[in-house]
């Protein structure tokens, strides 16, 4: 049973009033022996985390946007100390991918109910990834959704850079790398999933990612015109919608335990919302890594597709 933590509470994440969500967040975990610690320009939610690792806390609780759980999240990979999630940021993409209540009343109740999982993550080279990696057009999108943007529009900033990326959408050979095969194939965007919400459309190729299955999802979106790109993008979003996978020729999607990624020309590439350079990537599985306070759901694994990708060449490896 669940008796101390220490929440990381991140001030300027959100659009309410930092002061009366923390001190409704207090209220709500009042039976939690509770050490609160913010997070500042200078001290991030990692640095807070791996400090609640060394003290030996029973678990940590992180608030803020993705950014501040993403990082909280890192710092615990293989400890063994549970996250508890209480998300408010833009997006709120970690607790929506991972199945965890967005608001606060009920994320609360989600951690004093005490039920953990142990879910994958992933490192891309050598850096931690609990969500996604993109590249190419989601990268491009990403990056032109700043700060201003996200605090004036919200939600709406990341379809407007969407749409601004999309006017600049172009086509790259990709090599795509498992343990078992090497894949070449013409994309505009590449996705790698551990976890995926469904407002992260480019991820959605196998629709109902599995978190605890020791596997990565790949969704390749190859549309050949900007009007095909607006067609697949929709398509995807209704395949988040349903839970059933893509069969659009344009799209494809595979699961291994580990991708390696070059492209030409080199492309822009994005880790759990942040910019880390460009192509080549390396990205391996870790099972089970990191354990998570969530309430108890069903999950169905997906298939595989790539029939009908342009210029596909698949090799089976020795």
């Amino acid at each position: 049973m669940l008796r101390s933590a220490r929440l990381i509470f991140n001030p300027v994440a959100g659009h309410s009033d930092p002061n009366l969500d923390l001190e409704h967040i207090r209220s709500l975990l009042a039976d939690l022996d509770l050490e609160v610690v913010q997070t500042t320009p200078e001290v991030g939610a990692d640095e807070l985390a791996r400090q609640a690792v060394e003290h030996g806390v029973d678990a940590v609780i992180a608030s803020g946007g993705d950014g501040t759980l993403s990082a909280a999240a890192n710092a615990l990979i293989g400890t063994g100390i549970p996250l508890g999630v209480i998300a408010r940021g833009t997006a709120n993409a970690f607790a929506n991918a991972l199945g965890i209540p967005t608001t606060i009343e009920a994320a609360c109740e989600t951690i004093l109910k005490g039920h953990t999982k142990t879910v994958d993550v992933a490192l891309c080279n050598g850096q931690p990834m609990v969500l996604l990696a993109g590249i190419g057009f989601e990268a491009e999108a990403v990056e032109l959704a700043d700060r201003e943007a996200k605090n004036r529009f919200g939600m709406m900033a990341y379809v407007l850079a969407g749409f601004q990326a999309l006017r600049n959408m172009k086509r790259f050979e990709a090599e795509i790398e498992t343990e078992d095969r090497i894949i070449s194939v013409e994309a505009c965007a590449l996705t790698v999933a551990n976890a995926a919400p469904p407002t992260s459309v480019l991820a959605q190729g196998p629709a109902g990612l599995v978190t605890d299955d020791g596997l990565l999802d790949l969704t390749i979106v190859a549309p050949a015109t900007k009007a095909g790109a607006l067609a697949a993008t929709y398509h995807l979003f209704q395949s988040a919608l349903s839970g059933n996978p893509t069969d659009r020729d344009d799209i494809g999607y595979l699961r291994a335990k580990q991708f390696k990624i070059t492209t030409v020309p080199p492309q822009k590439v994005v880790v759990d919302g942040e910019m880390i350079g460009t192509t080549p990537i390396e990205i391996k599985c870790i099972p089970a890594g990191l354990t998570i306070f969530v309430p108890i759901v069903g999950e169905e694994a997906p298939s595989e597709k790539l029939e009908g990708l342009p210029h596909l060449v698949i090799e089976t490896k020795d």
